[in-house]
């Protein structure tokens, strides 16, 4: 198994970030290291401010240096949050970014967020220059859709007190640093129903 990959597996153990691996990767490249390091960009960006509207495509990936993102979408006027991204993850609307084809979900800020961007040219450039990443974006992808999965399955068969609990447990981040309706939409449940459940003792 390849270093990029291998660190993709254990990076909840590990205390470099995926964005620190790959610029170090690209440092020991003398030839292109300047070239490359210049594709990312770093931006700071105000709380509330949009990434990507649904619809567009997805040009961009993001690396979250500070702050919090989150991805939403519109069912029939209802924001419908399924998603957010604390430091040292990588976002973007990644079948749009990969494929070109336009976003099933929308990106915006929670609070004022650094991120580190990347484009769809300079990733594709990246990835030729670099085979190894591959192995690295596919197992983020494929943790990804494992997200997904668990959430989606756990609107099914989980009640709504149970959905609270296992975000108490496993994202407790979410809890203090979203605001209360978002979580409720992330739950699927309403702010007053939420309110009612961390009242409960």
């Amino acid at each position: 198994m390849d270093r990029l990959s291998t660190f993709a597996k254990e990076k909840k153990e590990h205390t470099m970030t995926l964005l620190d691996l790959l610029q170090q990767t690209i440092q020991q490249d003398e030839a292109n290291r300047e070239q490359f390091l210049n594709m990312f960009q770093e931006k700071e960006i105000a709380s509330k401010t949009t990434l990507l509207k649904e619809g567009e495509i997805s040009n961009n990936m993001y690396f979250v240096k500070k702050g919090c993102l989150r991805m939403w979408f519109n069912n029939e006027g209802k924001d419908i949050t399924f998603q957010f991204f604390f430091e040292n993850q990588a976002v973007s609307s990644f079948e749009s970014f990969l494929e070109s084809k336009p976003s099933l979900f929308a990106m915006e800020s929670m609070e004022p967020t650094t991120v580190v961007s990347l484009t769809k040219n300079s990733f594709d450039l990246l990835v030729s220059h670099y085979p190894e990443l591959k192995n690295t974006f596919q197992d983020i992808l494929i943790q990804r859709m494992g997200n997904y999965a668990r959430l989606f399955l756990s609107r099914i068969k989980d009640n709504p007190q149970k959905r609270y609990q296992e975000l108490l447990q496993d994202h407790p981040e979410i809890l203090q640093r979203v605001a209360q309706h978002y979580i409720a939409s992330y739950l699927g449940i309403t702010p007053i129903s939420l309110s009612r459940i961390r009242n409960r003792k």
